[in-house]
């Protein structure tokens, strides 16, 4: 689902930048540190307006003064996965997680861009891991969100839990308080996973009625609403 990944990057970089000690970023001085965070910031709303050559753009301006920046590379991670260039999307994950192995949001990605691929034991596997290590409560929540959604949509049948997901889903959505759209919706698609399409609607349009959301995860959930309002699930390919 391509609305659902850039999940809170800004806060990530404001709480890595106080505590440098422990995060890789290395620039020459104080002025090209935060000259590069700018970039990253700047590159992050574009990336949610849906201005991809603008983010590129301020993206690869941050890693000719940083290359080894890693909220850089996960930015340049989206991109490549925006553009359909996943294996170039797993290098910068990959990078990114070498630089700051902390980065769970670049593992995620990663496990995204592998289900794509069609690797769906590697994705389950690190959707697992990550749930394994219980991360910050934002990121708990993002991995159980993910996990669900994989477990009510996978192409792969053998891949899919409806119980488990509506388990995951709705643990995202307490931590969450309720108010995160994409998770209520991922909610709905395990509910129609079960086969239980009343609730699915329900949510789907409880999804639909948060305050705030874009334009594209309008479109999305009201097809998904019509689809659990036909009784359908997500189709599976194998």
């Amino acid at each position: 689902m391509s609305t659902r990944v850039i999940p809170l990057l800004l806060a990530i970089i404001a709480s890595t930048t106080a505590v440098h000690g422990s995060v890789p970023i290395i620039v020459n001085t104080p002025a090209h540190q935060r000259a590069v965070m700018n970039l990253c910031t700047d590159a992050s709303d574009q990336l949610r307006k849906g201005d991809i050559a603008g983010a590129k753009r301020n993206v690869d301006a941050a890693l000719a003064i940083d290359p080894k920046l890693w909220p850089a590379l996960y930015l340049r991670a989206e991109i490549f996965r925006k553009e359909g260039k996943y294996e170039l999307a797993i290098q910068d994950c990959n990078e990114a997680l070498r630089q700051y192995p902390g980065c769970v949001e670049a593992a995620l990605l990663r496990a995204d861009i592998n289900v794509r691929l069609g690797k769906y034991a590697e994705a389950s596997k690190e959707f697992n891991y990550l749930i394994s290590l219980h991360p910050r409560p934002v990121t708990l929540a993002r991995a159980l969100s993910d996990r669900a959604w994989f477990q009510a949509t996978c192409p792969n049948s053998s891949f899919r839990n409806g119980q488990k997901a509506i388990k995951d889903a709705k643990a995202a959505c307490s931590i969450m308080q309720w108010k995160d759209e994409s998770m209520i919706d991922t909610l709905a698609a395990a509910y129609a996973e079960t086969g239980d399409f009343d609730p699915a609607a329900r949510y789907a349009a409880q999804a639909l009625a948060v305050k705030g959301i874009s334009a594209q995860d309008e479109k999305v959930f009201r097809e998904h609403l019509v689809l659990f309002q036909e009784r359908k699930r997500f189709p599976v390919s194998q």
